[in-house]
């Protein structure tokens, strides 16, 4: 904001000296009959006076382009942040999607051109109207009544461009998540002859998008015809006022001449005010719906009470817990009762569909309960810290992504182990080793790169590396949504043996099972039923068994 003060001061001298030098190289030249040489001071000022903008000019878009990136960055981190602590469950993937690429991409124009404008908005007008005022008050009072009439179209125009702004990101919302599930569900939809039918939604959707696309272009354009129309009638009222009192020889002719050719710069800033915010308009949209996401409360706020982290008190205490998602009918999770000691494994078994995930996410503080509690050591998690106790959870959602901390960078192995970058190599080493797959990663290195779909490793190996990435940090807690859903009988033994070797370090493992490996090494086994059948613990947890003698308490 400094920077762009300082460019406006600056740029309101340029623009008054310009009209001045060029007012009287002109009065010279027609009405004092003045040569090239009584005239080549001026011509010079007024080159170095265009020089001077154009450098102006430069410098702003620059410093404006590196604010705008920098803006944007910490936008977008934010934004992805806020849906992290909110929980998936609250955000539609593809409208998120939109919003973090396309969306704030769009922001180029508000940051770049729109706010620099407001400010040389402000003080062009302001220092130009001051100067036009010691010259001829008639013309600066002209100046001072039109001047609002901008605005004041701004304004309106402004409020009917919001609607239509606002439709065109509800309909590429649509669009994006309609697309995103299609992506998603391809497979299954050409199973069963289906994918052709979605071509039509598809471009039904695509042609609302281009409806309200130029709809919105459509405003623009006649917003800014109508802007120029109200300045330029504006500049006609002082030019008819000063050509009137100059034909009746009450002005001077040097006064007249600066005065209209200062006049236009009074408007100028207003008018670009008004062309960079329906150029930014898109831009605008999208920040409305980001800041709506960032202020957006998190999932489970929590409280301030924090964890006893390191002792044995850690036992977690599900009682009658259900969850109904907001403004939906549908129970994810019908009631159910567990209790999970440290050092013990819990598989959590039923239907698809019957709220095992949603379980997770509610034990993880991704999912706000509808009745009943979840303690943790005799406190309730809506009181505890969530913060702390997000630091001592470990939580693997059933689609596991590779990606590292650095999302433009190509992940590597090192880097989708250790998200946070703060782990040294042997303690690396030391997760793969626990989740049985160092040896098969020896050979390739930590620095191997992989894409999106984790190419030159098996898909046992890829699920054992989101393994290692959920014990590297030593969790107290650690949360497993069926880690051995789409591997091999060896990979999934030794998945089971890594928690296994989990739990006898202290650790309270949960695990939604479908296979029998890890139900088989489960202490206790929890079968949720869909909404009206309940569920509960079929197993229940002897202490005894479970912590073994030696092994560190928590």
């Amino acid at each position: 904001m400094l920077y762009a003060i300082i460019l406006g001061t600056f740029t309101a001298v340029l623009v008054i000296t310009q009209a001045w030098f060029l007012s009287r190289v002109i009065v010279g030249v027609t009405a004092d009959n003045e040569v090239l040489a009584d005239v080549g001071f001026g011509i010079g000022a007024l080159a170095g006076v265009f020089v001077a903008r154009a450098f102006l000019a430069w410098g702003a878009e620059v410093i404006a382009v590196r604010a705008a990136g920098e803006a944007k960055a910490q936008l977008r981190q934010a934004a992805m942040s806020a849906v992290i602590e909110s929980g998936s469950t609250h955000s539609n993937p593809g409208e998120v999607a939109a919003l973090a690429t396309r969306g704030i991409d769009a922001l180029d124009t508000y940051f770049a051109r729109y706010l620099p404008q407001l400010v040389l908005a402000v003080i062009v007008p302001i220092s130009a109207l001051v100067v036009i005022f010691t010259q001829d008050i008639i013309s600066a009072i002209i100046v001072a009544v039109t001047i609002p009439l901008i605005p004041m179209f701004m304004i309106l125009i402004g409020l009917f461009t919001k609607n239509k702004v606002d439709k065109q990101w509800n309909t590429l919302s649509s669009l994006s998540g309609h697309f995103l599930d299609l992506v998603s569900g391809l497979p299954t939809l050409k199973v069963f002859g289906r994918a052709q039918a979605q071509v039509q939604v598809i471009k039904r959707v695509g042609d609302e998008y281009r409806s309200s696309t130029m709809g919105v272009l459509r405003i623009s354009f006649l917003s800014s015809l109508a802007l120029e129309l109200v300045a330029s009638l504006s500049v006609a009222l002082v030019a008819v006022s000063i050509g009137v009192r100059l034909a009746e020889a009450q002005m001077d002719y040097r006064v007249g001449l600066f005065v209209l050719l200062l006049a236009p710069e009074v408007y100028l800033p207003l008018r670009l005010i008004g062309q960079h915010f329906h150029a930014a308009a898109e831009g605008l949209g999208a920040a409305d719906k980001l800041f709506s996401i960032i202020e957006s409360q998190p999932a489970v706020s929590g409280g301030n009470i924090d964890l006893p982290i390191g002792t044995a008190d850690m036992t977690i205490t599900v009682t009658e817990l259900s969850v109904r998602y907001p403004k939906s009918e549908y129970v994810a999770l019908s009631p159910v009762s567990l209790e999970a000691i440290p050092g013990s494994i819990t598989a959590i078994v039923g239907h698809s569909g019957s709220g095992k995930s949603t379980l997770l996410k509610a034990l993880g503080g991704l999912v706000e309960a509808t009745s009943g509690s979840i303690t943790v050591g005799g406190a309730p998690l809506v009181d505890v810290n969530m913060r702390q106790w997000r630091h001592a959870v470990s939580w693997l959602p059933q689609d596991t992504h590779l990606f590292s901390r650095d999302l433009a960078a190509q992940p590597t192995i090192r880097s989708v182990v250790d998200l946070h970058g703060d782990h040294t190599d042997s303690l690396i080493w030391n997760a793969l080793t626990e989740a049985e797959v160092a040896a098969e990663i020896r050979p390739l290195g930590l620095d191997f790169t992989l894409d999106a779909h984790g190419s030159g490793l098996s898909g046992g190996q890829l699920q054992r590396l989101a393994v290692a990435r959920a014990l590297i940090t030593q969790p107290q807690i650690l949360l497993l949504d069926e880690p051995t859903s789409a591997v091999d009988s060896a990979s999934e033994i030794a998945i089971a043996r890594a928690l296994q070797r989990a739990a006898q370090g202290g650790m309270t493992v949960i695990v939604v099972a479908h296979r029998p490996a890890l139900m088989e090494i489960a202490h206790q086994v929890v079968r949720v039923e869909s909404e009206g059948r309940g569920a509960e613990a079929e197993v229940e947890v002897d202490i005894n068994a479970v912590v073994p003698t030696g092994s560190r308490g928590w």
